[in-house]
């Protein structure tokens, strides 16, 4: 299978490379910056990205990868802190510079295979406080901005090129086609990467494994697809545990027991837990420690199951590539956005191996992958739900209270997208409730009630999200039904904040 191999500086937008290269129907694989030359050469790639990064070329700690990758021969695509590092490593300079950050109008100076095809100009997304002042004497320019007179070179000689903005992300007009450029007429990559080669892959490395698996199964895509291929792969070695933390949606939990008893026909066992994990979390207001006290339940609850109904040997999880990039645990210099409940919440004290099927995999793959399964269409667009449940949806500590509007309010969220034919539009929705409250007027009389802030995105695979504009009426009915049916309510807020900056989850 041919594949792109990325070099990770540290970028947020490093995963993103991989899975823009992915839609193309080509592996790309994520690696630390430091790979060795001799461990690259060993994969084999056809090409080469240098990811973007937080750190300056010029500084004596600037991470910089070997110099006999260089002496590949390979093509070498350079973003942002890439494209600085190419006109360093050949003599060209890199300056400080004036923060930009957003979108800037991209020219074309000259022809190239990199942007060719994308006409005279196109919006570029911009992220960066450097750039370069001087380029190589065997580059050439083939792009600039109003802020970067070399916001895109090409060596004369070779297949090198670097570019100050980043066409991994949706910002970017025909940024996947600058990436397609690269990766299908300049690397000359065939187009075999597919979900149904993945299942067959995973499916036969997953044969090879001994011992019994315990599954965490959340009710959620990842957690059913990962136990599916498990399924497929080991049959009754396998035991699905799904447990009720008194942090889940409106009615979830029979939902999700009915869901699994009818579809689905593995070992399949529900465990009752909400006092120890609301217990846990009393007085609690740290979203991080949250995250990590939720994360750490879970495991207690599993290892106590695997005790009494054993021997179990694996744990197995529907971690996703997202999970790993925010938890700070990929391979690369990120730094941490948040810890996810089953990458950075496991604690050290753990008896039972980790099985991640689905760590390489973003959400639309898995979305793929479970059709192919045969999952239900209904789960298969069902909006993602955060392994800390409403934990991280309620902000300061957790209170019976403050649970019950955000699953009163979320579900009416829900079935007004749903009246209106925009559920499966949207990637995510839902309401947060925190301890602000406002005064409202309810039958003539003042009324101090609670704020609900309305949340609802656009995305792909929740790297990057956009807030959606919905329109007025849409809007002004989710508003007048929380307030007139959930009675603590006063206000409703909606979030116009997209990620980057902002998280999807409020906490």
């Amino acid at each position: 299978m041919d594949k792109i191999v990325v070099l990770d500086f540290g970028s947020q937008y490093s995963h993103l490379i991989c899975r823009r290269i992915r839609e193309l129907s080509v592996y790309a694989e994520l690696v630390p910056y430091d790979i060795s030359s001799d461990e690259l050469k060993k994969k084999e790639p056809k090409g080469i990205i240098f990811s973007g990064g937080p750190s300056s070329v010029y500084n004596s700690d600037a991470p910089l990868p070997e110099n006999a990758i260089f002496d590949f021969e390979l093509p070498i695509l350079g973003i942002c802190y890439g494209h600085q590092l190419i006109v360093n490593k050949f003599g060209g300079k890199v300056k400080q510079a004036n923060k930009e950050y957003g979108s800037s109008l991209l020219m074309m100076d000259k022809n190239s295979k990199l942007l060719e095809g994308l006409g005279e100009s196109i919006r570029a997304w911009m992220s960066h406080g450097d750039e370069a002042e001087e380029i190589p004497d065997e580059f050439d320019i083939i792009g600039h901005t109003s802020n970067a007179h070399a916001a895109a070179i090409a060596n004369k000689d070779r297949t090198i090129f670097g570019i100050q903005f980043h066409p991994e992300v949706i910002h970017t007009e025909q940024g996947t086609e600058i990436l397609k450029n690269f990766v299908l007429n300049i690397c000359n990559a065939k187009q075999d990467w597919t979900m149904e080669g993945f299942i067959e892959k995973t499916v036969n490395e997953l044969t090879k494994i001994d011992g019994n698996v315990l599954c965490g199964v959340s009710g959620g895509i990842d957690s059913t697809v990962a136990a599916l291929l498990i399924h497929k792969a080991i049959g009754e070695r396998l035991t699905g545990v799904f447990v009720d933390n008194g942090l889940l949606r409106l009615n979830e939990s029979e939902e999700i027991d009915d869901m699994f008893m009818k579809n689905f026909s593995l070992n399949f066992h529900k465990i009752e837990a909400q006092e120890k994990f609301l217990s846990k979390l009393r007085g609690v207001l740290d979203p991080e420690d949250k995250r990590k006290i939720v994360g750490e339940e879970f495991i207690r609850v599993f290892t106590d199951f695997a005790e009494k109904n054993g021997p179990f040997k694996w744990l197995a999880q529907g971690t996703l590539y997202p999970d790993v990039i925010e938890s700070g645990v990929s391979k690369g210099p990120a730094s941490v956005i948040k810890s996810h409940h089953n990458v950075g919440g496991l604690p050290d004290w753990l008896n039972l191996e980790i099985l991640e099927p689905l760590r390489e995999l973003y959400k639309d793959e898995v979305r793929e992958v479970a059709k192919i399964l045969g999952v239900p269409e209904k789960l298969v667009n069902r909006h993602p739900f955060p392994g800390p449940g409403l934990s991280v949806r309620v902000i300061g500590e957790v209170t019976p209270t403050k649970l019950s509007i955000s699953r009163k309010a979320s579900k009416i969220i829900e079935e007004e997208l749903w009246d209106a034919g925009l559920y499966n539009q949207v990637w995510q929705a839902f309401a947060a409730v925190g301890d602000d409250k406002a005064v409202g007027v309810v039958g003539d009389e003042r009324k101090y009630g609670r704020i609900v802030t309305v949340r609802i995105v656009d995305s792909i695979d929740a790297m990057t999200a956009d807030w959606t504009r919905l329109p007025h009426g849409i809007l002004e009915k989710i508003s007048n039904r929380i307030t007139n049916e959930i009675e603590e309510v006063t206000w409703v807020s909606y979030v116009i904040s997209s990620k980057p900056p902002a998280t999807i989850e409020p906490q």
